[in-house]
């Protein structure tokens, strides 16, 4: 009984491995009656006779064999419901591509079964043309009975039944010797056989692995029967050499079409080129290798050789699309669609769909959504392929990324949470759900659906970035030293992304760590010289810390890469003016602001003050006036007017003579150039306030956060002059506060133009 119970154990072992493996029990049945116990097929025949008849009894020791293949029986039976249960009591889904004969018709269908055993009994003695794939069209079905392959039929069935009634029939080692071999080559093939169920192709060689141990037994009995023989002794040791050696030679051949995928699958369309899923995997062969002209040339030939196969005009589509030709994609996409079952109004059917048939809906989708004017169009499809599968997870993925392009949050929000009813463990969809809510301008909720998503995957880079960018703009200090961390795994993830960096840098300015911001910075624009967002923040990081003249060359490359870059233009315009004294490079700024923007009241009022720094009142003046029509409810461009103008109005009195170089005149031009800057800082607060568009997810940043050295100092200026008094201290303290606030307000900025 002990190695009884260890083959029951191995067997088991052997079925969760191969269902091949239960077939063992049959051979040990097989082996115990005929070759432990010796019985033959006569004696057996005979001892049940004389019992039936009651001249007899059931000798004890075949009562044991008896109650040994009780057991063995049994513990096959409890096998294979395991079996059943852990395939949920549902066959595998196969498609009449798959094994063509299984959706026959009779007598189509037997005959074509029969006839696959003498094909695979054939690669047995000859394989010499050794395929991968034996589905689809491979093997033609035998129609008819008059075809000529029956005869290999029959041929097959003598043959296999001369060697059962030897093998049975008669005692002595020769008959044990052929019947163990033709229940290692019977036995194992017949989950394969479709006798019992269809299986998901017409020949694999696979399953002529156990079955290939028996036929070299048989092989291997009668060439020890023809060279016992005197006559044909040297003959057979001629043709055992002879094989020997030429299927060395093909063993060593077919090792190199094992070489790579297209090695392999050109290798069986030299032997079968009517089975259209060589001609896809050659395809998709050459897909991977981003050779997408030659794979669409293999992807065609496929669709000719079967027209009705979805997966390969499916497969044409995808090679369109990614040959950026949409048109002949999209009607590559509706022909697949067209061979799938259709609705019938008001007739109820089953029918069964291969999974990935159904992606046609997806693609199709994914393709016509580019067309904002196809939308509607797009979500019917993916409507279309849930109302098919309902447990379609993909289909609720992209509809909630659809959706949300349709600007409808509240249905993404739905498709995404039915999908995660399907998926709790994906960590995408609870990263796109955080989106979803971000959306519906609840961070809160967001930041838990990023949290969550890092859960079940720390290593998600967008939910690392995009969660510490929430945590940034919430302006929650106790929320910066996770969003660092975060950042900085990010980075340890993606560290050639400068966006990272730049964020680190961002951080680092909230948290006063000038030093730290700057090298950060740096370390995103050496990656990305042309970083804009970069670049800007580093020099106005320099203007802020009192190293105004290093901030200058960062400008310059700035503008050299985005010479429309407005604000980048204001911050060089204030440095040299203030900084370099130079007027003349300070007016060509200001210049450059009006002739992209004429509007812009900023850039107007700042050139006002280069005309009142050259002197010229009268335009100074004109400029003013032209600013404060473009900002009437401007209280400081009026009180810089009304300066001005009185200005003009001493000079008159003066008659027309020079500006002295000190005294009144003096502190009156230093109030004026005070006030216009000033005003500045105004205008810059009112540009950030106008923004009001929202998109919470961008990867990178814009710019501008903070205000030149020289508004600072004349803005006090003008307080001292025409506020209360103020100790310094609290000027300190005021301007801190506006300079946080204004950090803060251009941040979001950024944010929001996801730049």
């Amino acid at each position: 009984w002990t190695p009884i119970a260890v083959t029951v154990l191995l067997v088991a072992a052997a079925t969760l491995c191969k269902e091949q493996g239960i077939t063992v029990v049959g051979i040990c049945c097989v082996y115990e009656v005929f070759i432990a116990q010796g019985y033959t097929l006569p004696v057996l025949l005979d001892t049940a006779v004389q019992i039936l008849r009651g001249k007899g009894s059931i000798p004890f020791s075949m009562l044991q064999t008896l109650l040994k293949l009780i057991v063995l029986m049994f513990s096959t039976l409890l096998l294979v419901v395991v079996r059943v249960q852990v395939i949920q009591s549902q066959l595998p889904v196969f498609t009449r591509f798959d094994n063509p004969a299984a959706v026959s018709p009779s007598p189509a269908r037997q005959l074509t079964f029969n006839y696959l055993l003498p094909v695979n009994a054939w690669l047995l003695l000859n394989p010499s043309e050794l395929c991968c794939d034996w589905t689809m069209g491979t093997i033609p079905l035998v129609e008819s009975l008059l075809d000529v392959r029956n005869v290999a039929t029959l041929t097959f069935f003598c043959f296999l039944g001369s060697l059962v009634v030897f093998s049975l029939r008669y005692p002595g080692d020769s008959s044990k010797i052929v019947l163990m071999a033709l229940c290692l080559m019977v036995l194992p093939f017949i989950p394969a056989s479709n006798l019992f169920f269809p299986v998901g192709f017409v020949v694999a060689e696979r399953v002529l692995y156990v079955p290939s141990m028996g036929f070299c037994i048989l092989v291997a009995h009668g060439w020890k029967k023809l060279s016992n023989k005197s006559v044909l002794r040297k003959l057979s040791w001629v043709c055992l050499t002879v094989v020997l050696f030429t299927h060395a030679l093909k063993t060593l051949h077919r090792n190199w079409d094992w070489e790579s995928e297209y090695t392999l699958f050109m290798s069986a369309l030299k032997v079968n080129k009517n089975n259209a899923k060589l001609w896809n995997n050659v395809g998709h062969a050459l897909e991977n290798e981003k050779n997408f002209e030659r794979a669409l040339q293999f992807f065609i030939q496929a669709t000719q050789v079967q027209p009705d196969d979805i997966g390969a005009h499916m497969n044409v589509g995808r090679t369109y699309k990614n040959l950026n030709k949409t048109k002949e994609a999209e009607e590559s996409y509706m022909i697949a669609k067209s061979l799938m079952p259709q609705i019938i109004p008001g007739k109820k059917y089953a029918a069964r769909v291969a999974p990935n048939h159904l992606n046609v809906y997806i693609n199709l989708a994914n393709l016509i959504r580019a067309n904002e004017s196809r939308l509607e169009e797009a979500d019917q499809l993916y409507r279309q392929a849930i109302s098919m599968r309902p447990d379609f997870k993909q289909a609720y993925i992209s509809r909630g990324e659809l959706l949300l392009k349709m600007n409808k949050p509240l249905k993404a929000k739905e498709a995404y949470l039915r999908a995660l009813e399907l998926d709790k463990t994906n960590a995408d969809l609870w990263y796109n759900l955080a989106i979803v809510y971000i959306e519906l301008k609840d961070p809160a909720e967001a930041l838990k659906n990023f949290n969550r998503a890092l859960e079940l995957n720390p290593g998600h880079k967008l939910a690392l970035f995009n969660s510490a960018l929430l945590m940034q703009e919430s302006g929650d200090a106790r929320l910066r030293p996770e969003a660092k961390q975060r950042l900085l795994h990010y980075v340890k993830e993606e560290p050639q992304d400068a966006n990272g960096y730049f964020n680190l840098g961002m951080l680092a300015m909230d948290d006063k760590k000038d030093t730290e911001a700057e090298a950060w910075m740096k370390k995103a624009i050496k990656l990305q010289p042309n970083f804009r967002s970069a670049l800007f923040n580093l020099a106005l990081l320099y203007s802020q810390t009192a190293k105004e003249l290093m901030a200058l060359p960062v400008l310059e490359d700035l503008l050299s890469y985005y010479p429309d870059h407005t604000k980048g233009l204001i911050l060089k315009g204030d440095i040299l003016m203030n900084q370099k004294k130079d007027i003349a490079g300070a007016k060509r700024c200001f210049e450059r602001i009006l002739e992209l923007d004429p509007n812009n009241v900023q850039g107007k009022h700042n050139l006002c003050v280069v005309y009142f720094e050259e002197r010229d009142l009268i335009k100074a003046e004109r400029c003013l006036v032209e600013t404060l029509a473009l900002a009437p409810h401007e209280e400081y461009i009026q009180r810089h007017l009304s300066i001005v103008r009185s200005k003009i109005a001493s000079s008159s009195a003066a008659e027309h003579s020079a500006l002295p170089a000190g005294g009144t005149g003096t502190g009156t031009d230093r109030r004026s150039g005070t006030a216009a800057a000033g005003g500045k800082k105004k205008s810059l607060q009112d540009v950030n306030q106008d923004k009001k568009e929202q998109k919470a997810a961008g990867a990178t940043a814009e710019d501008s956060k903070g205000h030149s050295k020289t508004k600072k100092r004349t803005e006090r200026a003008s307080v001292d002059k025409e506020s209360p008094k103020k100790s310094s201290e609290e000027i300190r303290d005021i301007e801190k506060k506006r300079v946080a606030a204004l950090r803060r307000l251009e941040e979001i900025e950024r944010i929001l133009n996801g730049e």
